[in-house]
């Protein structure tokens, strides 16, 4: 077994949210949740022996495993490319959901494209937020909607960084709420004077293992900004994240235009089939 430890959508060098990228383990399931419980730390494990040559990538957080992981899907990108520095893309699919990725390099960062994916469709109002968030009198600036890129986020706009930062959430109450409904956690956000995006993710039990940045989350916004605007299948956008674990992280979304890709499927709706997004940013070895 080989672990690769990486920092991954860092804003500035020698910073970003840290993964372990392992090769040549043929553990099980119940093995490898074990192992990232003990590292409390976000693992990927790469198996090479996946369908049609296609290496699988299995996410495991501390407490859970997980559909899809962006940064360390990033930091799996940073390990084979290393490898195969003259390729131009590299597929993978996800173990959980059979969710097809292309890896691609931009300079010295690293993308992944993906599709928009099927969401569940639940309406929270200021109420329910509220309870869970445990911010009485909580109102959001916005309609909180579910978007998916792969693991679905319920979005939750408010006012400004300052508001944000005072949340002290409910995290039980979001993990069992998710559980129920099919969501993996909320992402609260904010729009910056500087014109990016600001964002927390609420899905871990304990607080001190807050997301320093969270890709799936960033596009699932993108996805769900254009849905509300009807301005195709996502947007750009820029989002920070990372202030609470003292990390700085930069995650960039861009659209891939003109571009077929291979997960949107007929039976999609009609709002998740306008075609694939880029989600990236650093990934660096620790």
């Amino acid at each position: 077994m080989h672990v690769h430890s990486l920092l991954c959508f860092g804003a500035v060098p020698g910073d970003g949210n840290p993964a372990l990228v392992i090769e040549g383990d043929d553990a099980d399931t119940a093995a490898r949740q074990a192992f990232a419980r003990a590292r409390n730390t976000t693992c990927v494990f790469i198996d090479q022996d996946g369908e049609d040559g296609i290496a699988r990538v299995d996410f495991f957080y501390p407490h859970m495993r997980s559909p899809l992981c962006l940064h360390a899907t990033l930091g799996v990108a940073a390990v084979l490319f290393a490898r195969a520095p003259q390729a131009q893309t590299l597929p993978v699919r996800t173990a959980v959901n059979h969710q097809h990725l292309q890896l691609s390099r931009d300079g010295a960062d690293y993308y992944v494209r993906i599709a928009a994916q099927p969401a569940p469709q639940v309406d929270v109002d200021d109420g329910a937020l509220a309870a869970l968030l445990d911010a009485p009198g909580f109102a959001a600036r916005t309609r909180a909607r579910v978007a998916s890129i792969g693991s679905p986020k319920l979005l939750v706009e408010v006012a400004d960084r300052e508001v944000l930062y005072a949340l002290r959430p409910d995290l039980a109450a979001i993990a069992a709420w998710g559980k129920a409904h099919g969501v993996n956690g909320l992402y609260v956000w904010c729009r910056r004077p500087d014109g990016a995006f600001e964002g927390r993710n609420f899905n871990h039990l304990d607080p001190r293992l807050e997301d320093s940045a969270t890709g799936v989350a960033a596009g699932a916004l993108a996805v769900a900004l254009a849905n509300a605007s009807a301005s195709g299948p996502a947007i750009d956008l820029d989002l920070r994240q990372g202030r609470m674990s003292g990390r700085d992280c930069l995650i960039r979304v861009r659209r891939v235009v003109d571009e077929v890709h291979d997960d949107v499927h007929d039976d999609m709706p009609d709002d998740v089939r306008g075609g694939a997004l880029r989600v990236g940013g650093a990934a660096t070895f620790a």
